[in-house]
């Protein structure tokens, strides 16, 4: 017989940190409210949440990775928002935040969740932060409960 293991959507003692970018804040406070909303549907317990702000998603990694380091945090989510430009520094911001976040995760072992909306336009980024496509920060609060319980069964 096959052996599954999977996570649950119930947080229950599951401590997790919310890292969020105050660039773009009427997206990213609409994230952070999605995100904040959802752990406390699913049952979560508000003492066991953290919010640091940053100033932008470029910063999202490096607190991402003291957090993460700290031993105090069963999962960490990092929310912010990239919306391109005339130039390419959405391309460097966009690109370096996921590839730091996703180091920090293989770096400490501890679920990383990438909840940085790259739109092209404000419109899109909008629809993803509650308007019309669900809100991204949510699904990120969702993908780190399932992870923080996940790892503490395997």
């Amino acid at each position: 017989m096959v052996s599954r293991i999977e996570g649950e959507l119930l947080p229950g003692d599951a401590r997790i940190a919310i890292v969020v970018s105050r660039f773009n804040d009427f997206i990213t406070g609409r994230l952070l409210d999605g995100a904040v909303e959802t752990h406390r549907r699913q049952g979560g317990n508000g003492d066991k949440l953290t919010v640091v702000h940053v100033p932008g998603s470029f910063e999202l990694p490096v607190a991402a990775q003291k957090l993460a380091k700290s031993g105090k945090h069963d999962a960490v989510i990092c929310l912010g928002c990239v919306i391109r430009g005339q130039t390419d520094h959405y391309d460097y911001v966009a690109g370096e935040a996921a590839k730091g976040i996703g180091q920090v995760a293989l770096q400490t072992g501890v679920p990383v969740i990438f909840g940085v909306i790259t739109a092209d336009t404000l419109e899109q980024a909008i629809d993803r932060a509650g308007a019309k496509l669900g809100n991204q920060g949510g699904k990120a609060m969702l993908a780190a409960i399932e992870m923080a319980t996940l790892m503490k069964k395997i």
